[in-house]
């Protein structure tokens, strides 16, 4: 598993590509392009490109995270 490079979300873009989330998640390029294209995450697309809003990205990673609390 890839290490995050990100520490903090203040350190995120107001718009993720599909570099950044694969970045801030740990994961390849090519996982983060098949999440962006999932039914329930928050992506848009703009013209060719698809770019998740910063403040969509955070509430659908604190819905997902599955871990104890």
């Amino acid at each position: 598993m890839k290490e995050s490079n990100y520490k903090s979300y203040d350190e995120l873009p107001l718009f993720l590509n599909t570099a950044t989330v694969a970045k801030v998640l740990g994961i390849a390029p090519s996982s983060s392009y098949e999440l962006m294209h999932e039914k329930d995450f928050p992506a848009l697309r703009i013209g060719n490109r698809i770019v998740v809003p910063k403040e969509a990205f955070i509430r659908w990673v604190e819905q997902h995270r599955g871990g104890t609390e």
